[in-house]
């Protein structure tokens, strides 16, 4: 599997483009979340939406989903087609509801359904979403009382979305086999919604070294030296991943 973080910024970054990847897989490509920027961050790196499968949605926040909108309507007008909406079951109403029903309803029957093919995922449980390739949605914590997923990608890379510091699961994850974290990370602590890098740092050695940090602010030069054995993945690079 191939990954190109479209972004790596935080959501208030404005030197780095919005938190958001591209997976390439057996011919496919799929979104890791569609932020407020994706759709000029994507095109700036050569993509255009009609090249897309479809869209994995992690959490209902701007920065992860405030480019749904251009690319629901620009795939129903201008392409013709529906891509592949993959997001928990208990995220599809509000997503609708709260977020795109505002800008996408034009009639009082419009439905989620009428932009995406909506692929309803289940917490802990392995969905295949190509030949070879299977993603189980982790419920992490973020904001309270908001539901909000990571991504394990065949038991092996670990994409943390947006969540706080949970070092049971990332020890868990490690002693489990897996080989690649993506983390999100805040440099400034206390972490109230997000991993600090003073945190990560507090983890052993040999699962630092599988660490690379994402979702980082626009000061982040200054902490190059300063990750321990971890490294910062650079937006727009493609990257290939060993599951």
């Amino acid at each position: 599997m191939y990954i190109t973080m479209i972004g790596t910024g935080n959501a208030f970054a404005k030197r780095f483009f919005n938190n958001n990847a591209l997976i390439e897989h057996n011919g496919i490509k799929l979104l890791i979340d569609c932020g407020t920027t994706l759709p000029y961050a994507l095109y700036k790196q050569h993509y255009s939406f009609d090249e897309l499968d479809g869209v994995i949605i992690s959490h209902i926040h701007a920065d992860h989903i405030g480019g749904l909108e251009t690319y629901a309507y620009q795939m129903k007008f201008q392409y013709k087609r529906k891509s592949k909406l993959y997001i928990a079951a208990d995220l599809i109403e509000p997503l609708w509801e709260h977020s795109l029903k505002g800008g996408l309803k034009q009639s009082d029957s419009d439905t989620i359904e009428d932009y995406f093919n909506v692929i309803p995922l289940y917490e802990n449980i392995p969905h295949q979403i190509s030949e070879g390739l299977n993603l189980t949605l982790i419920p992490t914590r973020h904001i309270p009382k908001k539901r909000s997923y990571s991504l394990l990608f065949n038991d092996s890379f670990f994409y943390s979305a947006d969540c706080v510091f949970d070092e049971n699961l990332l020890l868990s994850l490690h002693n489990q086999g897996v080989t690649t974290f993506y983390h999100d990370c805040q440099f400034i602590t206390p972490g109230t919604v997000h991993a600090t890098l003073e945190e990560l740092l507090s983890l052993p050695v040999d699962l630092q070294k599988k660490i690379k940090l994402m979702h980082y602010a626009d000061d982040m030069e200054n902490y190059k030296n300063k990750t321990g054995e971890m490294s910062f993945v650079e937006q727009g690079v493609k990257v290939k991943i060993n599951l």
